[in-house]
């Protein structure tokens, strides 16, 4: 049975998706059998992985009109597949709110698709709504990319909060994996600031930090994970480093299985 990991951060352009995607490519390239779940209705992993959801998207599976299996399609890698999303992922978070079980819709239909795959990482829109709490109660993990700016660490707080909530009555097996540091700069004071306080409130904080990069950026305009844009840039190899360490934890080893 695989592993389920929630990217989730309502600040938005804190590198969450660029994260989501780099460890979903470089877990793949290591052997590791991965799904891309994108629930952000900006469908941003999807476009970054060059797919589009001809076959149906998040949406349809969370409305009950396709399993989750038929909704999944390949990518250029062969160990990387996605469930896509489109704009359309933007009203479900209405259309739910009078279904029962709305919170669990993601859970049961992941349930169909666990065992095909070592890794599932869900993409969390940038919001605490109930497409991110569908996400936290279909998790077995969560991990919480940060920018390394001042203003991102006001909501580290709230975000803690609604996990604690969801383990308290909706998951009671969620766990926090750790904290990603991203578009870290080491020459700025404040980007060191930021990362002593991280690291002082949350232990789980991941050693790799993901430095600011203008590759990063451009990946996802070419539809290509950053190891396929651009393997030597310095943000490529963050995120190798990332990826092995995540997989270290997970005692997740290089070809997948546990």
């Amino acid at each position: 049975m695989s592993v389920v990991i929630a990217f989730a951060n309502q600040k938005g352009g804190v590198g969450k998706t660029t994260t989501t995607v780099s460890v979903a490519a470089g877990a793949a390239e290591r052997g590791v059998r991965v799904l891309l779940v994108d629930a952000d209705p900006q469908a941003n992993s999807t476009s970054a992985l060059g797919c589009r959801p001809d076959g149906g998207s998040l949406y349809e599976v969370l409305a009950g009109r396709r399993r989750g299996a038929d909704a999944v399609v390949a990518t250029a890698s062969p160990l990387l597949s996605l469930l896509p999303a489109s704009g359309d992922l933007a009203g479900a978070a209405v259309e739910l709110v009078a279904q029962t079980s709305r919170e669990h819709r993601l859970r049961l239909a992941l349930e169909g698709v666990r065992a095909d795959y070592d890794l599932i990482l869900i993409d969390c829109p940038p919001s605490l709504g109930l497409l991110t709490v569908n996400a936290l109660v279909a998790a077995d993990q969560v991990i919480v990319p940060v920018q390394c700016e001042y203003l991102a660490l006001e909501g580290l707080g709230q975000l803690a909060r609604t996990i604690e909530l969801v383990r308290a009555n909706l998951n009671p097996g969620l766990e926090l994996l750790g904290v990603v540091l991203t578009m870290f700069d080491a020459r700025t004071k404040l980007g060191r600031q930021v990362q002593q306080e991280v690291r002082r409130h949350f232990d789980s904080t991941f050693e790799t930090a993901i430095p600011r990069s203008v590759r990063l950026a451009e990946a996802p305009s070419h539809g290509q994970p950053i190891q396929i844009y651009d393997r030597r840039s310095p943000g490529a190899l963050a995120y190798e480093s990332l990826v092995d360490e995540l997989l270290g934890r997970l005692r997740l080893p290089r070809g997948g299985g546990r």
